[in-house]
């Protein structure tokens, strides 16, 4: 079933939309949740959960053209908040680690100075990843998307640990740069 008719199905407060919706992308999902949780059940739960928060989502949203996206950043966010709650005293290494490469280039959320606009700010973004060549591209998102380790990554595209750092290195850099030249400070 195509997206469309999915979105139609939730418009129309169907029951069959989450059955369509877990048929078409739920191993994806379900995937994302893992590679962020490490944990088979809880991944299970926060893709479940997507189900329910893109219920109450659609509508007002009406996420016909981007029905993925739509619903793997519900995975990621929750995915994410079971994180911090599963270690409310100590932060996981790896969302650490990754909040840590990335802080140099993208503003801190809770400096008033540095407030933009949601859509401003993702449109920026959506930006930058179009002046990557397709590799890089694809690097940046496995790594700061979908929280893939620099292992995973390189037995994934058969590429050196070495070489994904050095490229993640220097888009984080052009990232930073892209982001000053459209004014947004870093």
């Amino acid at each position: 079933m195509d997206d469309h008719k999915i979105v139609a199905l939730y418009l129309r407060r169907d029951e069959a939309a989450i059955s369509r919706t877990a048929e078409k992308f739920g191993s994806r999902l379900r995937s994302l949740a893992y590679g962020i949780t490490n944990d088979r059940q809880t991944a299970e739960e926060c893709e479940n959960d997507t189900y329910m928060e893109a219920w109450n989502a659609i509508p007002p949203h009406e996420p016909v053209s981007y029905l993925y996206a739509f619903l793997a950043r519900i995975t990621r966010h929750i995915s994410l908040d079971c994180c911090r709650r599963r270690s409310r005293l100590k932060r996981s290494a790896v969302i650490c680690a990754l909040s840590t490469e990335l802080e140099q280039c993208i503003p801190a959320p809770d400096d008033v100075e540095c407030r933009i606009d949601d859509l401003a700010f993702g449109e920026a973004i959506n930006g930058f990843l179009r002046t990557l060549s397709v590799e890089k591209r694809t690097l940046f998102l496995r790594r700061y998307w979908y929280l893939d380790s620099i292992a995973d990554i390189s037995k994934r595209y058969r590429l050196s640990e070495s070489k994904i750092k050095t490229t993640l290195f220097r888009c984080r850099s052009q990232l930073r740069e892209y982001l000053e030249k459209e004014g947004i400070s870093v």
